[in-house]
């Protein structure tokens, strides 16, 4: 086994050192855990009822009266009802489905007597429950990841709307024993993808974790032959061959898929420090040489992209370019592992079979580079219900949920789960095992500024890229120019 290493976006040095056993641990990747023993732990020793009855042999006054001497003996102790009260969760429904929802809310209520979770699952969740919040009818537990189009979750932090999270991770997981700081594995919780300000304070909960990549059809290159292909020089060949065939080397879902890429891009060209420099706006630094690298990776990338990619890379259509692989029309697709679960009825070519692999590194001798990517869930600063939505929080890391969360294969990001990984669960989690190096992290949070949204800017641009609308030298300014703005602004 190779030595794993962790890239992550932080603001202080001293973060960097907890992180190498993140991502890139296998003995704490997360998955589903078969051992629930939290049943055996419910059970009550009721071994003391009897030794609560008295002896009331010796008491003449008892003896003369024993009806309520009978009664508190054999009357069992009793728990009195919970107050009633109503949790309203809305969750996004991505890949993984909704019914993993309905099932970790009815578990939870069964173990909350008292406690009715008002549950709201869309695909377009932003759109659902925006309205209400405007009006002041806020959800107590929202689960919403950041880089979606709406940027939802990054308003709300920019406008300093939601819920610090760091007592969360003191309690102790519901049903068990251990604190919730203490499931989740390390490097998770030191990222601005958990502490968005930078000052070591959690907001977003982390949620199913997913390493990054380039995802292909390993059926294709056994028919063809053909090697997987470890460098960029090997790509543009693979690229140069495949043509010959009318296969194009590449695609993407969407736009939005080229953050998971453009980061684990970036932490290959440069390293974990410029990395971070990237995330925190320093001034010039998209201008530098190894950001250019990869604006001009990507410029080049672009040229190997299957031609109606740009026309499908919406919300309503990105299933098409996904298919692109799967009928050998297409070789590389940038995703996370939600991806096959996403596509698993859909048609495709003879042989076919998952492959998975990191992008190959930007300098040579280098190595390649995986985004880990994870969903996030908050509580919005004007939860009605704060105390139960903390401890909703908390029973996401439980191994109940997580094994009703992986049936779903939404692997929860929690210690000690690995071994029961099967399949291409297994493949897709022992990328950092085969040298591939973890990156965390986004970018740090600002105040918000009109007209800009980063991630547009450098992400959004891709489709132009791909067209010709756009030249790279016109990419490049667009962000530093967004850089220098957001930089002025970051809290």
């Amino acid at each position: 086994m190779k030595s794993k290493k962790v890239i992550s976006s932080l603001l202080a040095a001293a973060m960097t050192t907890s992180l190498l056993a993140g991502c890139g641990n296998s003995n704490n990747t997360p998955a589903s855990s078969n051992n629930n023993t939290n049943a055996d732990n419910a059970a009550a020793d009721n071994s003391n009822t009897d030794n609560a009855a008295a002896d009331n042999s010796n008491t003449d006054n008892a003896a003369a009266d024993n009806s309520n001497a009978d009664n508190a003996a054999d009357a069992p102790e009793t728990t009195p009802p919970a107050e009633a009260q109503t949790l309203k969760v809305a969750a996004f429904e991505g890949g993984y489905g909704a019914d993993m929802w309905s099932e970790v809310v009815a578990a939870f209520e069964a173990s909350h007597p008292g406690v009715t979770v008002e549950l709201t699952i869309d695909k377009k969740i932003e759109d659902v429950i925006s309205p209400a919040m405007k009006a002041g009818d806020y959800p107590d537990v929202v689960h919403l990841a950041t880089g979606r189009e709406a940027a939802l979750t990054e308003t709300l932090t920019k406008e300093k709307a939601l819920l610090p999270l760091t007592d969360v991770l003191e309690m102790t997981v519901p049903g068990e024993s251990v604190k919730v700081k203490d499931k989740i594995i390390p490097g998770f919780l030191d990222t601005l993808a958990t502490n968005p300000y930078g000052d070591g304070v959690t907001y977003y909960a982390p949620m199913f974790y997913s390493p990054c990549g380039l995802f292909y059809n390993a059926g294709l290159f056994k028919e063809k032959g053909w090697t997987v292909p470890t460098t960029w020089e090997e790509m543009w060949a693979l690229g140069d061959t495949a043509a010959a065939d009318n296969i194009a080397l590449f695609t993407y879902p969407t736009t939005g898929y080229f953050d998971a890429f453009t980061y684990a891009a970036l932490a290959s060209a440069g390293g974990s420090d410029f990395f971070n420099k990237c995330m925190t706006y320093e001034d010039g630094i998209w201008e530098s040489e190894d950001a250019t690298k990869v604006f001009e990776l990507v410029a080049k990338l672009a040229t190997y992209t299957e031609g109606t990619t740009v026309a499908n890379a919406n919300n309503d259509n990105f299933t098409k370019n996904q298919q692109l692989i799967l009928d050998n029309k297409a070789i590389f697709c940038p995703n996370g592992t939600w991806l096959p679960g996403e596509m698993a009825e859909a048609p495709r070519a003879d042989g076919f079979e998952w492959g998975f692999m990191a992008l190959p590194a930007v300098n040579a001798g280098g190595s390649g580079c995986s985004f880990c990517w994870f969903e996030q869930m908050w509580i919005p600063a004007a939860a009605e219900n704060q105390d139960m939505a903390k401890e909703f929080v908390a029973y996401m890391y439980s191994d109940e949920a997580a094994k009703i969360f992986a049936k779903s294969t939404a692997i929860q990001p929690i210690t000690g789960v690995s071994d029961s990984l099967e399949g291409d669960n297994k493949m897709f989690y022992s990328i950092y095992d085969n040298g591939a190096t973890a990156v965390m992290g986004g970018f740090a949070s600002t105040e918000p500024v009109e007209g800009v949204n980063m991630l547009d800017t450098l992400c959004g641009t891709v489709n132009s890229i791909v067209s010709g609308d756009k030249t790279v030298a016109e990419w490049q300014t667009a962000v530093e120019e967004a850089s220098d703005k957001l930089r002025a602004a970051m809290n």
